[in-house]
C-alpha cells in the first residue's frame, strides 16, 4: 500500500500488570501517546487517502473509552493483562473495525512514557484468489 497517514492521540490511564514481579504490578498511571498509521492504495477525489480529521475522530473514539480510567476494569483488559503490547493490539483492532473499505491499520505505537513504546503491526490481509 503506497500511502500512509499518521495521526497521534493521547489519553491518561492507570493500570497494574497482573502477575508481574516488580513495581509495575502495583497500581500506577501513564500519560499514553498513541501513533496510528493507516495505509491504503487509492486517493479520493480530493487527493487524500483519508482526512486527518476522520482518523483523529476514530482514534479518539477508540482511546476515549480508556481516558482517565483504571484499564484493568475496562474490557478487554478486565480479562487481558493491560500491557503496552496488548494496548497497541487492542487499539489497532478497534480502529481497523471502523475504517472505510480499502484501508487498513499499518501500525499502532503505544508510548507509556517518552522513552518506552511498543509498536504493533497487524498481519497483512490475505489476497483474494
Amino acid at each position: 500500500m503506497p500511502y500512509e497517514v499518521t495521526v497521534k492521540g493521547h489519553f491518561s490511564a492507570a493500570h497494574n500488570l497482573r502477575e508481574y514481579k516488580g513495581e509495575c504490578e502495583q497500581l500506577h498511571g501513564h500519560n499514553w501517546n498513541v501513533d496510528l498509521v493507516i495505509a491504503g492504495d487509492e486517493l479520493n477525489r480530493e487527493g487524500m487517502l483519508i482526512d486527518f480529521k476522520a482518523v483523529k475522530q476514530i482514534l479518539g473514539e477508540v482511546t476515549g473509552r480508556f481516558d482517565h480510567r483504571y484499564l484493568n476494569d475496562v474490557p478487554p483488559f478486565d480479562l487481558l493483562n493491560p500491557s503496552c503490547e496488548n494496548l497497541a493490539r487492542v487499539v489497532a483492532e478497534a480502529v481497523a473495525a471502523r475504517l472505510p473499505r480499502g484501508m487498513r491499520v499499518s501500525a499502532v505505537t503505544a508510548w507509556e512514557s517518552d522513552r518506552c513504546a511498543v509498536t504493533y503491526r497487524p498481519p497483512a490481509p490475505e489476497k483474494e484468489a
